[in-house]
């Protein structure tokens, strides 16, 4: 059972979504605005949160914004905009997935169960890996460079992570797509996806972002050596 926070201000969409949540067998908390959802994160360590973009006090972006600078807790933003500038933004400040309404709410409780899996998943690789002077904790989700935190969202830091544990071999952009997002493609997740969090990852990596290699016609490889 994992604990998820709505954030969300339509009441009727609210029940809906903490009705099907409890009904996967999660506990459901829930907030009507930005600040009250803010305080609710702080307090209430949830495993996973679903925020709306458009909020009373504080709108989804600043509270996601906020959320990124504490915690690497994985975030669903959902949003009545479908112009691809508002995704895109959603994601670079920190939003692990993004849905338009009106969505289905059988996918986006797959999203919910894919996501929470990545976020729990353990590991067989060692602690603490390190390339260079890039450090990645895979049991705390921190990453460092040059001895400095990287705030990488925890959508970011799975992608580091199938890199490394791939060993120097390159996948392809679907390989990443199926294992980060653990599910089939839709209308709103597909290959460029996958590109616009390489670009990210590698803007927050500074001098390590060389390692994240582009293998032509295949997709990514992380350099180890």
């Amino acid at each position: 059972m994992a604990r998820v926070l709505v954030i969300e201000d339509e009441r009727d969409l609210t029940k809906l979504l903490s009705y099907n949540l409890e009904k996967e067998g999660h506990e459901s908390l829930v907030a009507f605005d930005g600040p009250s959802g803010l305080d609710a994160a702080r307090q209430k360590s949830p495993d996973l949160i679903l925020l709306d973009l458009m909020l009373p006090k504080m709108d989804g972006m600043e509270l996601c914004r906020t959320l990124r600078k504490e915690s690497h807790v994985p975030i669903i933003m959902m949003t009545a905009r479908k112009e691809e500038i508002d995704r895109i933004l959603g994601l670079e400040l920190g939003a692990d997935d993004y849905v338009t309404k009106p969505f289905s709410v059988r996918e986006l409780m797959a999203r919910v169960k894919a996501l929470l899996r990545r976020s729990h998943q353990s590991s067989s690789a060692p602690r603490v890996a390190r390339y260079g002077s890039l450090a990645i904790d895979l049991d705390r989700y921190i990453v460092t460079v040059g001895g400095k935190r990287v705030p990488l969202s925890s959508r970011e830091f799975e992608l580091l992570r199938v890199l490394m544990q791939s060993e120097g071999k390159a996948l392809s952009r679907d390989q990443l797509l199926e294992k980060l997002w653990g599910y089939e493609q839709s209308y709103e997740i597909d290959t460029r996806t996958v590109d616009q969090h390489v670009a990210r990852l590698r803007t927050k990596l500074g001098s390590e972002s060389r390692r994240v290699i582009t293998v032509k016609n295949v997709g990514y490889r992380l350099e180890i050596d």
